[in-house]
């Protein structure tokens, strides 16, 4: 959960969460030193009247400054390229959520279970217990087990839609008349919030998401209870 003034990412739940974070601090020092070289070259060529008339046409300088920005995109390419098909990938997924979005309010489907599904409304401000975040906490929260793969489908009955989950580095649009997939898996048990990420109306801020990651025998346990 992010908290006030927080200025960096939330603490990563997911392995994926982590590669990204890692990614985010990897590319954000390359543009820190490319920004401190060209503000040091700015300063230079301000303060100072020397010119160097061998380096005005030189085939060495033109050769550098051709190389050195193709190594730096090729630096951060790679691991982008790499992160982009982990998070496609949908290994042997042991639970399967279907995610429905509406206006504005969210269901869910466990379809290995027969007749779990449920509606996900945000908790009204006047209906929140103590403790209870404003905006952010939901009726019917969606438990799940942790440390295994979950597969979750996302689509949406009417209008666009985005399923959000910043702590677990999951954004997926539910788009009418088309069913996306994503894999998550938590890493610890938890409260996670999450918003609809997309303008999807007038009450588009109003569309929370709440996932509770418990043990897997916590989650049996709340699976006969709704059954």
């Amino acid at each position: 959960m992010a908290y006030p003034y927080e200025l960096g990412f939330q603490d990563a739940t997911s392995p994926i969460m982590e590669e990204l974070l890692h990614f985010h601090d990897h590319t954000l020092m390359i543009v820190f030193l490319i920004s401190t070289l060209v503000l040091y070259l700015i300063s230079l060529m301000l303060t100072t009247k020397l010119t160097h008339t061998s380096t005005m046409d030189a085939q060495e300088v033109e050769t550098i400054w051709t190389i050195l920005p193709a190594m730096i995109l090729i630096m951060i390419a790679l691991p982008s390229l790499r992160i982009l098909y982990m998070m496609d990938e949908v290994n042997n997924p042991l639970l399967t959520v279907k995610t429905m979005g509406h206006q504005w309010y969210w269901s869910y489907e466990y379809t290995d279970y027969e007749e779990l599904n449920f509606d996900s409304y945000m908790t009204p401000t006047t209906d929140l217990n103590p403790g209870e975040l404003r905006l952010l906490e939901v009726d019917n929260r969606v438990v799940l087990p942790m440390e295994i793969p979950v597969r979750m489908l996302i689509s949406s009955e009417d209008v666009l839609h985005s399923w959000a989950i910043p702590s677990l580095g999951l954004k997926t649009d539910a788009i009418p008349g088309r069913l996306n997939q994503t894999i998550l898996t938590s890493s610890r048990p938890g409260l996670f919030y999450g918003q609809c990420s997309e303008i999807c109306g007038s009450n588009h801020s109003f569309m929370p998401i709440v996932i509770e990651m418990v043990t897997l025998k916590a989650f049996e346990n709340w699976c006969s209870s709704m059954l």
